[in-house]
């Protein structure tokens, strides 16, 4: 499979502060690749510089196998959709769309043509004689896309553009998006710090911390077996829980206080002793029940019954630690009550608390 987009060794350093470090990262024709991680992390500042808005220190750029290091943006092939919808506020949403043809003397029919793709994929034909303060929040973000449309390039870069949206909106327009990169089956690089619009929209999630890239893999790769602890606690809402004890029995099984787990069925490598380790459950991988099983369950007392609609978020304390689960909304739990934690050991991950790498 060809590359669309390459990045190599790529380092972009303002003055002492190192914030991209020879980062590598290749992106496949038709590929949608999420840039995931929290604020500083330099996920909008890669976007920026295969964008070219900022001049890279070191390393090079390749799109569609030309080398586009120090390339002007317009030079690039790409479309670029940011956060703010970046609208023309005199302008109808028409003028709006192909302003940008008309400044590259475009003829007419073909910047009819475009436009009118563009309003039908994104289904705001009627919208066309509007102009932006007569829209709604989604319906300016679908212009803003519809604008980086209509110069028909084969990559588009996304910057959090769901991010000044409404919940609802959000979750329209995400949809939209998905159905959009189907449609289209165009290169597409998305920047966000929302997991959700992660796990849905990727076929593959850079997990960024730092300037560096600390997991590049499927959605559910990702979620099920995060190559670090920062990644395991940063994927998921709420988070995963850790517990923090060591591995004994030649590896076999998860010595927790005065507790022993079997570690019979983890997927993971080979696990071998550790004085101290950390096991990694997600809250859907834990079942409350009321009876005890040696070797396969964890004791823990309700504290808080968080009904989230379809199903209820339990707060217990195990093992001297606040751990939450997941269980159907009927299952309803009255603080202070006792129960055991079955642990699906198949789920689990475990993490060497001194290089924080799952084992």
């Amino acid at each position: 499979m060809t590359n669309s987009i390459s990045v190599k060794d790529l380092t972009l350093n303002f003055g002492a502060v190192s914030v991209l470090k020879k980062m590598n990262l290749d992106v496949a024709e038709g590929e949608f690749i999420v840039l995931l991680g929290p604020s500083g992390c330099g996920k909008s500042t890669l976007l920026n510089c295969l964008a070219g808005l900022l001049d890279i220190t070191d390393g090079q750029i390749w799109i569609k196998g030309k080398n586009v290091t120090w390339a002007e943006p317009s030079d690039r092939g790409i479309g670029m959709v940011f956060q703010s919808y970046a609208l023309y506020p005199q302008m109808t949403v028409r003028g709006n769309l192909s302003f940008g043809l008309k400044n590259a003397k475009m003829a007419q029919a073909e910047i009819d043509k475009r436009v009118a793709r563009a309003s039908e994929i994104l289904q705001i034909g009627p919208l066309l004689d509007r102009k932006p303060a007569a829209l709604s929040g989604g319906q300016r973000q679908r212009v803003a896309i519809g604008r980086a449309l209509v110069r028909d390039v084969d990559v588009f870069l996304f910057d959090e553009p769901l991010s000044n949206l409404d919940a609802k909106r959000r979750s329209e327009l995400r949809v939209e998006i998905k159905r959009l990169h189907s449609r289209l089956q165009n290169t597409m690089v998305y920047v966000t710090h929302d997991q959700i619009e992660a796990l849905t929209l990727a076929d593959r999630i850079a997990v960024m911390r730092g300037g560096v890239i600390q997991q590049l893999a499927a959605p559910q790769e990702i979620y099920n077996r995060p190559t670090n602890l920062f990644v395991a606690g940063f994927i998921g809402s709420p988070s995963m829980n850790f517990l923090h004890g060591a591995t004994v029995d030649g590896g076999q099984a998860f010595q927790l206080a005065d507790l022993k787990l079997s570690l019979q069925g983890y997927e993971g490598g080979a696990v071998g002793a550790r004085d101290q380790a950390i096991l990694g459950l997600r809250p859907e991988h834990l079942i409350v029940q009321d009876y005890a099983e040696p070797g396969l369950t964890i004791p823990a007392v309700v504290e808080i019954d968080e009904p989230m609609g379809a199903d209820s978020l339990v707060w217990l304390q195990a093992s001297g630690k606040q751990v939450s689960v997941r269980v159907p909304v009927e299952q309803r739990m009255a603080p202070g009550t006792r129960v055991h934690l079955r642990v699906d050991m198949s789920k689990a991950s475990i993490f060497d608390t001194k290089s924080e790498l799952r084992v």
